[in-house]
């Protein structure tokens, strides 16, 4: 099957040749469309191994890469990102900061913004626990100077104190704070930043071509059938329907 760009240069190319009746376009004739379209096997790998490297899939990327023979990649950068990752996952966010110090302390030095929102993360975590008076001395010494520079901050400072006003905090209208997809969050904004301090792209370019390609089938389906792919996971062409 070939790539997802070709597909969305393809539906953007018979998208400017549509007159404003709808046509309908045959498999042979879209599958000849793709066919012409050459892309490079280097190419391919490219951005494979960039999804692979981006998600730290470790394993797979060495694998990818001895069988792929793409340019070599420092496995050692990815495992040490990762394990920052996984750490503030974890609710371990006090080692996530002292792994993102050893990686590089200019990552957190100059940004002040990722700096509090772990910092705001380990407070989370301390009211998770139960440990109200460590959070709140936590809250005043290491989070409210930073609040008085920056009224963002100060607001979600006060979002997050918040949560000891509630027993129940399912009930509390900021209980989503408490959720696993908020250390998901932080987790996401900690991997991007190492990542660009590393010059490496912060975001995988594989979920980017996806959204495209629904886009383009979404702006084509007003102007034509054609055979169309539904299913991204395996990527089958389905007949059109008349």
């Amino acid at each position: 099957m070939p790539p997802f760009w070709i597909v969305i240069r393809q539906l953007v190319e018979i998208e400017e040749q549509m007159a404003t009746s709808k046509k309908v376009i045959t498999r042979e004739e879209w599958e000849k469309r793709l066919n012409d379209v050459k892309i490079r096997k280097e190419d391919m790998n490219k951005l494979v191994m960039n999804f692979l490297v981006t998600e730290g899939y470790v394993e797979a990327a060495e694998k990818f890469r001895m069988e792929s023979g793409t340019e070599h990649i420092d496995l050692a950068t990815i495992t040490d990102r990762m394990a920052v990752k996984k750490a503030v996952q974890c609710g371990n966010v006090e080692d996530a900061i002292e792994k993102v110090n050893d990686l590089n302390p200019e990552i957190l030095d100059t940004n002040p913004q990722l700096f509090f929102h772990l910092q705001q993360q380990r407070l989370i975590e301390l009211i998770r626990n139960g440990k109200v008076e460590e959070a709140l001395e936590f809250a005043q010494e290491e989070l409210a100077p930073r609040g008085e520079e920056n009224q963002s901050f100060l607001e979600e400072l006060e979002r997050t104190v918040a949560l000891l006003a509630f027993e129940d905090v399912s009930n509390c209208p900021v209980g989503e704070l408490m959720d696993i997809s908020q250390r998901l969050k932080t987790a996401s904004e900690v991997n991007a930043a190492i990542l660009t301090s590393q010059s490496h792209e912060k975001d995988p370019k594989l979920p980017s071509l996806l959204k495209m390609l629904i886009w383009a089938q979404n702006q084509l389906d007003e102007k034509a059938t054609y055979p169309r792919i539904n299913d991204l996971s395996n990527a089958t062409l389905e007949d059109p329907t008349v």
